[in-house]
């Protein structure tokens, strides 16, 4: 489990160059002044890509009976102090003897070797750091033998109240309660979704857009009675799924990941109810329509000293990066009925649900926490290919559904006749799709641009086009040309993209 991370053949300079120069993320930001660790600008390229992330997330949700919400970036510290952000939510810190610098203990660890070293105590953490000899990321000198601790929370006032800019969309998810509990007919279950900025004071943030200090969440929360945990309809629609679980039993004796049907985690006991495990399915099933390999993907249960006191049940999902290894990207969490209680003894509301028989009862939540960065980047990661110096080219071979552009139209040549063709094409498809308009360069070069945005079609107009009223259309990845009639575009470009969809 301790075993040392490898990227070997990967990369980073090339790989980071390309992140910038394709137009896919910027920074850290400003760049003129130096850069803020932390902050990044998504270029357009990138800003495509993210959308389509995001988009998925809400295709997701929407599907499966959850409601958008969007709430405030800001609250007063009143709200933080009940949900406990404002006294425990901080990160241990540890700081270089020679350069001074700070760093985050517990991923200092993680950055290095596959473990999860969230769950260790200070004392095992330290142990670790110095019986592995990790040195300090900048200087290589030693690390102190002390570990201290530091608030996340970004602190604001607003005209004279105390506040903090939210650091999750949770707490602000679960505050107007009473007000979705009516919308949705006082009935349960519901369910709700933020896709929105939160802010974290983060330490020494060094993993790209991994770690940000301003970062884009993507939660779901399922307002549930407890009694009807284990009578989840739904629940016979998974049941015989298989999810690629990874316990703490066999990460403790370092076995990989078992691929084990969801009725089989129940009756063993790994997954605590039928609707947690449906929730779990639900996470998975989102980052397998990102695009994201199975092979890439495991499903890691928090360690006891890791779990929350009050959770019921906590998994994360993780992802085998490129250039990080193993890196979370998503938790679900049966955070039962401790936020709701906790804002009703501190607000003086009543945050409750009444059954059909009159009794009174504080609703549970299940969360599915996660955010659009952590996707955005493993896409990118993961189907990034810097070919030999020999070809010269890199390609971006993301999923054909999740790439930022869907589709190039190229004029053979600079000549009003074909041009006037191409303009048509690029209106009558900008209807449906995201189209890139290139007319620059050999059209070899032209398909060398369009395969390293990741389109997945790049059309031609030759003058055969004009007479013929059709088109050429590329294959990214197969490099196969169709001759398509203009007027039959749409349909055929739709049916290619439900096909890769299928496939995925």
């Amino acid at each position: 489990m301790a075993e040392k991370k490898d990227s070997k053949g990967f990369d980073e300079k090339a790989f980071l160059s390309f992140i910038q120069e394709a137009g896919l993320i910027w920074g850290p930001e400003p760049e003129i002044y130096g850069g803020l660790s932390g902050f990044y600008t998504y270029g357009p390229l990138g800003k495509l890509l993210k959308n389509k992330v995001e988009n998925s997330v809400r295709r997701v949700f929407n599907f499966h009976g959850f409601r958008e919400l969007e709430g405030p970036t800001v609250m007063p510290d009143r709200v933080w102090k009940a949900s406990g952000h404002l006294g425990t939510f901080s990160d241990r810190i540890i700081s270089c003897s020679k350069c001074k610098a700070v760093f985050r203990a517990d991923k200092l660890v993680e950055e290095n070797f596959d473990v999860s070293a969230d769950g260790f105590n200070d004392d095992k953490l330290l142990k670790f750091i110095h019986e592995k000899n990790i040195k300090c990321p900048s200087c290589s000198g030693k690390l102190t033998d002390s570990i201290s601790r530091q608030s996340l929370m970004m602190k604001t006032n607003v005209m004279g109240t105390d506040a903090s800019l939210r650091p999750e969309t949770a707490t602000v998810t679960y505050l107007p309660f009473l007000r979705m509990y009516q919308y949705f007919r006082k009935k349960l279950p519901f369910g709700v979704f933020q896709i929105g900025k939160a802010y974290r004071n983060e330490i020494s943030p060094r993993q790209h857009v991994l770690r940000g200090r301003e970062f884009t969440q993507a939660e779901g929360q399922l307002f549930i009675d407890p009694s009807e945990k284990n009578n989840w309809e739904k629940f016979d629609l998974v049941k015989d799924e298989k999810l690629p679980l990874w316990d703490y039993v066999l990460q403790e004796s370092e076995k990989s990941p078992s691929l084990t049907s969801i009725e089989s985690s129940l009756k063993k006991k790994l997954i605590s109810s039928k609707v947690y495990a449906w929730c779990l399915w639900l996470a998975y099933t989102q980052f397998r329509n990102f695009g994201i390999p199975q092979d890439r993907i495991r499903i890691r249960q928090h360690l006891p000293a890791e779990r929350a006191f009050y959770a019921a049940d906590a998994w994360d999902i993780e992802i085998k990066t490129n250039n990080f290894g193993w890196v979370e990207v998503c938790g679900v969490h049966d955070r039962t009925d401790y936020d709701l209680k906790q804002h009703s003894k501190e607000s003086g509301i009543n945050l409750e649900a009444v059954r059909e028989d009159g009794t009174r009862f504080v609703p549970h939540i299940l969360e599915i926490a996660f955010g659009t960065d952590r996707p955005t980047y493993t896409l990118i990661d993961l189907f990034y290919e810097k070919k030999s110096e020999e070809e010269g080219k890199t390609t971006f071979k993301i999923p054909y559904v999740m790439a930022p552009i869907d589709v190039s139209v190229f004029p053979l040549m600079k000549k009003d006749e074909l041009t006037k063709v191409a303009e048509d094409v690029v209106e009558m498809l900008g209807k449906y799709f995201i189209v890139d308009y290139d007319a620059s360069g050999s059209i070899g070069k032209r398909y060398l641009r369009s395969s390293t945005a990741g389109t997945p079609f790049a059309i031609t107009i030759d003058f055969d086009s004009i007479k013929g009223k059709d088109v050429t259309v590329r294959d990214r990845d197969t490099g196969k040309q169709d001759r398509v009639k203009i007027k039959e575009l749409v349909e055929y470009l739709r049916n290619k993209l439900v096909k890769y969809q299928l496939d995925l």
